[in-house]
């Protein structure tokens, strides 16, 4: 059976698992949502066995860059899951577990820190884009390069073959991909599974300020748990074509963030091509625009934002205690064939 309602120019069949997840350090925001959470509650309604979908919220990966603040990840915890409960993920049909809660992950971690050099982790462009945000210097954090190898572990130890994941996370997939490769070649063994990603429609979603990518570090980003108001202040400053300074001057379309985001989430694409059209002839405002902007995602946050209101934080805690117990388990059946594998099983 293929799935053919995934936003995504890839495909995924009724064997896939799936696995994604997020690192606890905000709340999420608009790029998550159309990068990935929506391709995961569709995916999660149609694999249609909970055992074969999981989602984890990865705060020791967070604590790479966050180790001196904790308390701001461990905060964030119950904030990703209010937005994962809030977009649709139901915990009925998706595994949501807290990565801390299966020491099974840092396990095979150790393992697969042999298969890989520190110089084709300082080469994968994704560790390359992220610390170019941070302030390490030459001072990288081992934990923090690492991560690509921590994310090998939380892919294989649930053999997921399909990864909802942003563009820029591809790097990442091909070095679990390598590692999963060199495993079974070096312990001539099949035990470990290779993953696709499945991408979006929109696997990238620039910032407001049109600088980067929306990121919760940059704070260029509509988090999904803004209010109104925040919303609306946030597309006001959207970033347009600086040369438009009059309705009647003729507007540059291409990076101009408003149509960025009306490409992404305003449905009616004939519509978008003809307002295109009328401001790059001339004759149409920036503030027209920004208001159809916030009319639309204002619709679209509404009801995430009033389901996140009534999420309880014992309920939430529930959901994750209960789904980290079932990813356990997983987890312990692939370490136990990952150890036999190598030959390290003491009896």
């Amino acid at each position: 059976m293929i799935v053919k309602e995934v936003t995504s120019n890839n495909t995924i069949n009724e064997n896939d698992i799936v696995l994604t997840g997020d690192r606890p350090t905000g709340c999420l925001h608009l790029g998550h949502y159309i990068g990935s959470l929506q391709n995961r509650v569709i995916l999660q309604n149609t694999v249609n066995d909970k055992k074969k979908c999981f989602v984890f919220i990865a705060d020791v990966q967070g604590l790479s860059d966050n180790f001196a603040t904790p308390e701001k990840v461990k905060k964030n915890v119950v904030e990703v899951c209010k937005d994962y409960l809030s977009v649709g993920l139901d915990p009925a049909k998706s595994t949501i577990f807290i990565q801390s809660l299966i020491p099974e992950l840092f396990e095979l971690t150790v393992y697969y820190m042999n298969l890989i050099t520190v110089a084709r982790l300082e080469r994968c462009p994704t560790v390359k884009a992220e610390l170019q945000t941070k302030s390490f210097a030459t001072s990288v954090p081992s934990g923090f390069l690492n991560y690509p190898v921590s994310q090998a572990a939380d892919i294989t130890a649930f053999k997921s073959t399909a990864i909802p994941v942003g563009e820029d996370q591809k790097p990442v997939l091909e070095i679990s991909n390598e590692i999963v490769n060199r495993f079974n070649n070096t312990y001539n063994t099949n035990v470990l599974k290779e993953c696709k990603p499945i991408l979006s429609d929109v696997p990238r979603l620039v910032g407001i300020d049109g600088l980067a990518k929306a990121s919760k570090s940059l704070g260029n980003a509509i988090m999904l748990c803004d209010d109104s108001e925040t919303l609306k202040q946030k597309i006001f400053s959207m970033y347009t074509d600086p040369n438009h300074i009059n309705v009647s001057d003729p507007g540059k379309v291409e990076g101009n963030v408003v149509f960025t985001y009306l490409d992404a989430f305003y449905e009616n694409k004939e519509e978008i091509e003809d307002l295109k059209a009328q401001y790059r002839k001339g004759g149409l405002g920036d503030v027209y625009l920004k208001n159809l902007l916030y009319k639309i995602l204002d619709e679209k946050l509404t009801p995430i934002r009033e389901k996140r209101l009534l999420l309880k934080e014992d309920y939430i805690y529930s959901v994750l205690i209960e789904g980290s117990k079932e990813a356990r388990e997983v987890a312990k059946q692939t370490l136990n064939e990952v150890r036999e594998a190598i030959g390290i099983v003491y009896k």
